[in-house]
């Protein structure tokens, strides 16, 4: 079906899926660790504005914690269904650790949930905040399990192969492996990065528009802040990542560098740009800066690094695509580390409220965080073809025995669902976002009972309350 084999449309299918999935967990992790330090902040100066914030976050983290976790079920599906010759060979350890990941996060956040989302003023309030920071760790917690199992697939140590089949024989080495540090590191950082963006975003939107209030300030300064800090040193935590790949997947550098062969000039060349070209086995059109790839990649004046050409065809990683998804994340980190800084020197100055422009660009990069997201992991998994365990199990030896005709119309049912359902969700949302944080709305009052907070805290009432007149409908009911 539309020419392409049962092997390329179930890396389609499973691609599809992780990608609308991977930018729900993302957010969840941001928003979590962003919401503890809003409740941080409201406890210790009880400052109005940071409980504002707090409750308009926590309606939009609700709604994106359940997309994630419905989304996440569907691609753990696909192991048994589309890929049931991987689950066989490797199962004794991909199992055991998204099993660890179920008890050890998914039950913490679980469990905490409910009194972070209802418990305001029904549970004491450091009993509230323990909550809010004990999802804040759950997230944390299952972004570990879930790296850990990616990362043992990129970097494998710690097993042996029994009868055909993966035995672990060192837990501290399988979890612990080569890349594990540097990916679950790089991936948190760019949560983080991701959500406050987002936060950015949202709240320079509001400014545009006229909608200037206390809360949406702090949600701007906070999240430039914070973009400005995380930002170069994701750019520190990616160098280190490039440093552990160069060692232990060096096709997959050779692959986004479109590198080929030594061009016999001392130091390899960076390529800014070029066409890589798979089947001619040169990057066209190729702009070069003399020895710096040497120096960025190895870290050494007359640095070299391996050619695509020193490895057989059958396993090189397609060039043409990684080359490019690996240069939009570059390109998107080099954006965010100059929205940070020029947006934290606006605000010394006074004039970051009334920049339009810069206000344009930092809405126009809200997505930005979660696109680098999407690119990076493109990188990081097309990289490893042709491998699903780098040196040991081969994609075409993993996938299952289905027909083309069978994975291209489940394909084609999951774009209609996930379009329909989850384009949806997104939509509602933005709808959520908005409304925006108002002063005093969420609130209730000191002695409890009913008030504006119980009603707040109903998303569909929030939502609504984004549309013309529907505000006082939303209250009288």
């Amino acid at each position: 079906m539309f020419g392409l084999s049962a092997l390329e449309l179930a890396r389609i299918q499973f691609g599809f899926t992780i990608s609308f999935h991977i930018i729900f967990p993302a957010i969840t992790i941001g928003l979590a660790s962003y919401l503890t330090v809003l409740e941080a902040c409201w406890l210790r100066t009880r400052n109005q504005v940071y409980r504002d914030l707090y409750h308009f976050w926590l309606q939009i983290f609700a709604v994106n914690f359940g997309m994630g976790v419905v989304s996440g079920i569907v691609m753990a599906y696909q192991f048994g269904t589309n890929w049931s010759y991987f689950s066989d060979f490797a199962g004794s350890i991909t199992g055991p650790l998204l099993a660890y990941e179920v008890l050890t996060a998914f039950f913490l956040e679980a469990g905490f949930l409910g009194v972070m989302l209802f418990g305001w003023h029904r549970v004491g309030e450091k009993l509230h905040f323990f909550s809010t920071a004990a999802v804040a760790v759950g997230t944390l917690i299952s972004t570990t399990w879930i790296i850990a199992s990616n990362s043992w697939m990129h970097t494998p140590q710690g097993y042996d192969i029994v009868d055909g089949r993966v035995v672990p024989t060192d837990w501290l080495q399988v979890i612990f492996n080569p890349s594990f540090p540097y990916r679950l590191m790089h991936m948190s950082v760019a949560a983080f990065l991701a959500t406050a963006l987002f936060v950015v975003a949202s709240g320079a939107w509001h400014l545009l528009r006229g909608n200037d209030n206390p809360a949406i300030r702090k949600m701007v300064v906070m999240g430039l802040l914070m973009i400005a800090i995380v930002a170069p040193i994701q750019a520190i935590i990616g160098d280190a990542h490039g440093l552990n790949t160069l060692k232990h997947q060096p096709a997959k550098i050779a692959a986004i560098e479109g590198h080929w062969q030594d061009d016999g000039h001392p130091g390899t060349s960076l390529i800014l740009f070029g066409l890589p070209d798979m089947q001619r086995e040169e990057t066209r059109f190729a702009i070069e800066i003399p020895r710096l790839g040497g120096l960025i990649l190895a870290h050494e004046w007359d640095g070299e690094i391996p050619g695509l050409k020193d490895f057989a065809k059958e396993d090189r990683p397609n060039s043409t695509i990684v080359f490019w998804t690996f240069r939009v994340m570059v390109g998107l980190g080099i954006c965010m580390i100059l929205l940070g800084i020029i947006g934290m020197l606006l605000y010394r100055r006074g004039s970051l409220w009334r920049n339009r422009t810069f206000l344009r660009c930092a809405v126009l990069m809200g997505p930005a965080g979660l696109i680098a997201i999407l690119a990076g992991w493109y990188t990081t998994e097309i990289g490893r073809q042709p491998w699903t365990v780098y040196g040991v199990l081969r994609t075409a030896d993993s996938v299952s025995r289905h027909s083309a005709d069978q994975l291209g119309l489940t394909l084609v049912l999951f774009v209609i669902v996930y379009f329909a359902v989850f384009g949806t969700g997104i939509g509602y949302l933005m709808r959520l976002v908005r409304v925006g944080p108002r002063p005093n709305e969420s609130d209730e009052p000191e002695g409890g009972g009913p008030g504006q907070h119980q009603q707040q805290m109903r998303p569909l009432s929030a939502a609504a309350a984004a549309k013309p007149g529907a505000h006082s409908l939303s209250q009288r009911s």
